[in-house]
């Protein structure tokens, strides 16, 4: 065996233990995500442009100032049902950041949107795991709370006010360890 393909193989295999990391990526679909995309990402600019190679960023069609078409373009098909299927998985973890964000998405757009929405996120994570050769680090299935906290003090506030309820807002105690 070649120094090359040696060096060729370690490097896939470190790919598949870093892609590992992601909620949703078996080792098994590490494996066929580095198959269909590789190793060396140096031919994509961006994240966006490897999204837009793959098929799942969405379409932008416009005519005359009017938004039409959303739909997304053909593009690898192995990849894209891959990574729809990263995100089926990923949806239904408990407490992460990817299971946050279909849960947004799929109650204003639907779920066949979301999932689309979150292959799309997971592609973008890919990327820049395997450009810094970096794990993925979890942001927590509250991370959308925590970024907007008084937007969803005030939201919750005025819903129980329409349902009849006096609140006034306390900070909790903290608990003494």
């Amino acid at each position: 065996m070649s120094v090359e393909i040696g060096q060729r193989l370690a490097a896939e295999r470190e790919a598949i233990t870093l892609l590992d990391t992601i909620p949703g990526v078996s080792q098994r679909t590490a494996e066929v995500l580095v198959a269909e995309i590789g190793t060396d990402l140096s031919r994509f600019p961006s994240a966006g442009h490897l999204a837009s190679w793959a098929g799942m960023c969405p379409g932008n069609a416009q005519s005359g100032g009017k938004r039409l078409s959303g739909k997304t373009r053909k593009g690898n098909a192995w990849l894209r049902r891959t990574l729809v299927e990263v995100a089926h998985v990923a949806a239904k973890t408990k407490d992460t950041y990817l299971a946050a964000q279909y849960r947004r998405i799929a109650a204003r757009r639907g779920k066949k949107r979301a999932l689309i929405a979150v292959g799309h996120s997971v592609l973008v994570m890919i990327y820049h795991i395997l450009t810094k050769r970096t794990p993925y680090q979890e942001l927590g299935g509250t991370y959308f709370d925590e970024r907007e906290r008084d937007h969803v003090q005030q939201r919750l506030i005025h819903r129980l006010e329409r349902l009849g309820y006096a609140v006034t807002i306390a900070p909790a105690p903290q608990p003494t360890s």
